[in-house]
């Protein structure tokens, strides 16, 4: 599988709590997937065990006990075991939840260091110039503290400054938490553009229905395993699905 995501077996344990027990999903090189399920579900902890943030955790906080088993493959390379600034610069990018920005420092200080990586200042020059593309608003506040925009413009920002970073596979986890309708629709248009672009995508997102509407496949997780998998349009049609994990 050439620059795919393959999760086998996985299991995130903190402490006595197991977490996410045994997942395995695949996202082919290119595809978008959707990780859909109730609240407390494990998404985030799924999305953060494959992007090496766990082991992170466990490093710089031996309290939590955090412990992984099974294997992430992303390509040819296992990366499990890796640190997740090896698994950044291997493609496979992570656009957390809750935005994050670096709020002291400007809009472009911000996409930069998205890009602390790639070597090449041209390379960097040609994402600013990309980013800036798909969402215009970034390159009107490219002076403007980071902590001062909107909530839906940080989101244009997280995803901006992990577009920055190269990304093969991009993680996106829960991009529309606190954001009125109005601003999540065109979030999600340039989402779609995204993927027009070539690259993976792997979306968490609190609304099930416009996650599945944008994904080829999708994985239901419910109390840290996966409940049902399949295609948008057979997930959307199971009732049992529909009401007992997604909340339609």
């Amino acid at each position: 599988m050439t620059e795919g995501l393959l999760v086998q077996g996985l299991s995130v344990t903190y402490g006595s709590a197991l977490i996410i027990h045994e997942v395995g999903l695949e996202v082919d090189a290119g595809q978008s997937v959707s990780l859909v399920g109730p609240n407390g579900a494990g998404k985030t902890t799924l999305l953060r065990a494959v992007s090496g943030l766990v082991r992170w955790e466990q490093r710089h906080a031996p309290q939590s006990q955090a412990q992984l088993d099974g294997s992430v493959w992303f390509g040819q390379t296992r990366i499990d075991h890796l640190p997740a600034h090896r698994i950044t610069a291997q493609g496979l990018i992570l656009c957390p939840e809750r935005r994050r920005p670096f709020r002291e420092l400007t809009v472009e200080e911000n996409l930069q260091a998205g890009a602390y990586l790639v070597r090449s200042h041209s390379v960097v020059r040609g994402k600013l110039e990309e980013v800036y593309r798909l969402f215009p608003v970034l390159q009107e506040r490219k002076r403007q503290r980071a902590g001062t925009l909107s909530g839906g413009e940080q989101q244009m920002l997280a995803i901006g400054r992990a577009l920055m970073g190269g990304p093969k596979l991009l993680l996106i986890d829960e991009p529309s938490t606190g954001l009125a309708p109005l601003v999540k629709k065109p979030l999600f248009d340039r989402i779609r553009e995204i993927k027009t672009m070539g690259l993976g995508i792997l979306l968490v997102e609190q609304d099930a229905e416009l996650e599945l509407s944008m994904a080829e496949f999708g994985y239901v997780l419910s109390q840290g395993r996966i409940a049902a998998q399949g295609s948008p349009e057979s997930l959307l049609s199971d009732e049992t699905v529909r009401r007992s994990y997604l909340g339609l």
